[in-house]
C-alpha cells in the first residue's frame, strides 16, 4: 500500500482500479483546515490525466510495472511486432500503443516495453538516437551565426528541425523525448 504522503514523480498507483502515475505533486498545509496532497497523475492505460487532491492518509494500492528491453522487428500494416531476445516470444501492438515511440525506431534497434499485469501498454525508445537524413534542402555553408532551422526528414520518417548547414546524408543525434536535433552523430 502506498499513501497520498508518499507520492513522488513518477510514482505508480491503482485509483477506481485504473493504474496511474504521478506526474506532479505538491503538499499544501493551509493555515485554516487539514493539510492535502494535490497530484496531478496520468493513467497508465488510457493516458487520461487527471488533478485531484488526496487526503495524506489516503491508502492506494502499489501498481506494479514490469519493464523489458526487447527488440523491434517489422510492421505488417496494422501491428508492430517486438520480440524478447532472451526467449524469443514476440509480442504485437498497435499504432496507439508505440505512437510516440515509432518515429524514432529503426527495425532491428532495441526499446523498452512496459508491461502491467502482464500486457503492454507503452513502448519507449532510447533517449537519443543517431538518424540518418534522408531528405532536405540543400546546406549553405557559412550560415552558422544565426539560430535559423530547417525541416529534415529521418530515415525514419520523422521531421525534425536542424541547422541550415546539416545536409542529406549526414548522421545526425536527436533527443527522442523532444525531438531536438542535439548535434552530428559522433
Amino acid at each position: 500500500m502506498v499513501y497520498a504522503s508518499d507520492f513522488r514523480k513518477g510514482k505508480t498507483f491503482i485509483v477506481n482500479g485504473e493504474p496511474c502515475v504521478v506526474l506532479d505533486f505538491q503538499h499544501v498545509k493551509p493555515g485554516k483546515g487539514a493539510a492535502f496532497v494535490r497530484t496531478k497523475y496520468r493513467n497508465i492505460i488510457t493516458g487520461a490525466t487527471r488533478e485531484e487532491a488526496f487526503n495524506p492518509s489516503d491508502k492506494f494500492e502499489d501498481a506494479i510495472i514490469e519493464t523489458k528491453k526487447m527488440q523491434y522487428l517489422y510492421n505488417d500494416g496494422e501491428l508492430y511486432y517486438f520480440m524478447d531476445p532472451e526467449t524469443y516470444d514476440q509480442v504485437p501492438l498497435a499504432y496507439d500503443q508505440v505512437e510516440d515511440a515509432i518515429k524514432w525506431i529503426r527495425e532491428n534497434d532495441m526499446v523498452t516495453i512496459k508491461f502491467f499485469q502482464g500486457s503492454a501498454f507503452m513502448v519507449e525508445a532510447e533517449n537519443f538516437v543517431n538518424l540518418e537524413i534522408i531528405d532536405c534542402e540543400p546546406g549553405v555553408k557559412g550560415n552558422t551565426a544565426t539560430n535559423v532551422t530547417k525541416a529534415a526528414t529521418v530515415e525514419t520518417g520523422a521531421v525534425v528541425q536542424v541547422p541550415i548547414f546539416i545536409e542529406s546524408g549526414e548522421r545526425i543525434q536527436i533527443d527522442t523525448r523532444t525531438g531536438e536535433y542535439l548535434g552530428r552523430a559522433k
